[in-house]
């Protein structure tokens, strides 16, 4: 009952702000593609917001915030309950000076995050950035002018538990981390700081961030004990004679659990040839470094599956 309360709240201030929605996702403005002389003056604007009593249970968004600060981003901190106020101030802060939008919120925060987004979509404005951190179960789903969505949630949590997924027709970058079996709490997820340290990684090289190839969604339990890696989407490579899962995810640097667990049913060794599994993948620019060859390099497809395809030019 209180988060239905909680949620007319979000839904019911300022509606008078948006106008009618677009017709079509590809006319969603975007910023100008940035080239090395715009770069600074393009890490965007992010909005953060807390969830209810969020003084008292948010307080890791202002230690965010701080952290943005610190990074030379320019960011604000509200309660969710002025979303849609707040979201009519940016769109026309965005007119006047279009830049990258971020939006992060925690529980509440994080349905006021994804309500934000969706107004700028009525307004045929996209959102580069959209992270919800144990969202309330009442959180909608992700709309189209999103281009990155992240998920980090609680599934078992009754305060937070939103398992948001996107819309049908989704083209963005999907990811989405259940932390149920990790040992983090509602009122500490937030807090976390490896969490924090990779969003504002992520927001840092929004400018720069690069996405080649496919952008298949990816749902995790995050096992225990592991370390939480936010990955931004998956992307396909192709098994070679010989493959199996676990070289699959040597090759490319990510941990086992997280092939398995996306590729159901693959766990055979070895995988058949010219098979296609999904790898995790983040969208930064990575540095790169010359590669040994893989075993059976002779064998190996005329594909991106290794070597310096676009899969591998990305960092994981």
């Amino acid at each position: 009952m209180g988060t239905l309360l909680l949620t007319s709240l979000v839904d019911g201030s300022c509606k008078q702000a948006v106008a009618e929605p677009a017709t079509s996702t590809e006319s969603l403005i975007s910023p100008p593609p940035a080239t090395p002389s715009t770069t600074e003056a393009r890490r965007g604007r992010a909005y953060l917001f807390r969830g209810a009593l969020g003084p008292f249970f948010s307080r890791g968004i202002d230690r965010l915030g701080d952290r943005l600060d610190e990074a030379g981003i320019t960011n604000h901190v509200y309660e969710f309950t002025i979303c849609r106020l707040i979201a009519a101030q940016a769109i026309e802060d965005y007119r006047e000076d279009p830049q990258p939008i971020i939006l992060i919120g925690h529980s509440m925060g994080g349905l006021c995050a994804v309500t934000f987004a969706e107004v700028l979509e009525k307004e045929g404005i996209r959102a580069n950035l959209v992270v919800a951190i144990d969202p309330a179960h009442a959180t909608s789903d992700v709309p189209l002018n999103v281009d990155r969505f992240i998920n980090i949630f609680l599934s078992k949590d009754v305060l937070g538990g939103g398992d948001v997924k996107p819309k049908a027709g989704f083209r963005g970058h999907y990811a989405s981390f259940d932390l149920s079996q990790h040992g983090e709490s509602h009122i500490n997820i937030e807090k976390v700081d490896t969490i924090q340290q990779q969003l504002v990684t992520k927001i840092l090289q929004i400018a720069l961030a690069r996405g080649a190839g496919d952008t298949l969604p990816i749902r995790y339990v995050v096992p225990p004990k592991e370390p939480i890696e936010l990955w931004d989407s998956g992307t396909s490579v192709f098994a070679r004679p010989g493959d199996s899962l676990q070289s699959i995810a040597t090759a490319y640097h990510v941990p086992l659990w997280s092939v398995t667990q996306v590729n159901k049913g693959a766990d055979r060794t070895p995988l058949v040839p010219g098979e296609r599994v999904v790898v995790p993948r983040r969208l930064e620019p990575r540095i790169e470094t010359p590669e040994p060859v893989p075993p059976n390099a002779d064998r190996a497809p005329t594909g991106a599956s290794r070597g310096v395809s676009a899969v591998r030019q990305e960092r994981h």
